[in-house]
């Protein structure tokens, strides 16, 4: 793609960090409760159920886990 090089001018905006969202956040969370009873009862019965994970889903893991790199024999 010829023609002139686009000029880029520098964004006059100084970065600003509003930690105004991020506390509202830590307030909704510190009201929600530790242990959600619904989520351990859902946790037990996939803990108890055979076909939990689903076997397509444990080859897939297998199979990404053996495709990656071994960090553990990277020299560099």
């Amino acid at each position: 793609m010829g023609g002139k090089p686009v000029s880029r001018q520098a964004d006059s905006r100084q970065d600003q960090v509003s930690t105004e969202r991020a506390e509202f956040l830590r307030a909704e969370l510190s009201r929600q409760p530790e242990i959600r009873p619904e989520v351990v009862a859902r946790a037990r019965e996939l803990a108890t159920d055979p076909n939990y994970p689903p076997m397509e889903v444990i080859t897939k893991v297998a199979e990404q886990i053996l495709s990656s790199p071994d960090l553990s024999e990277d020299e560099s």
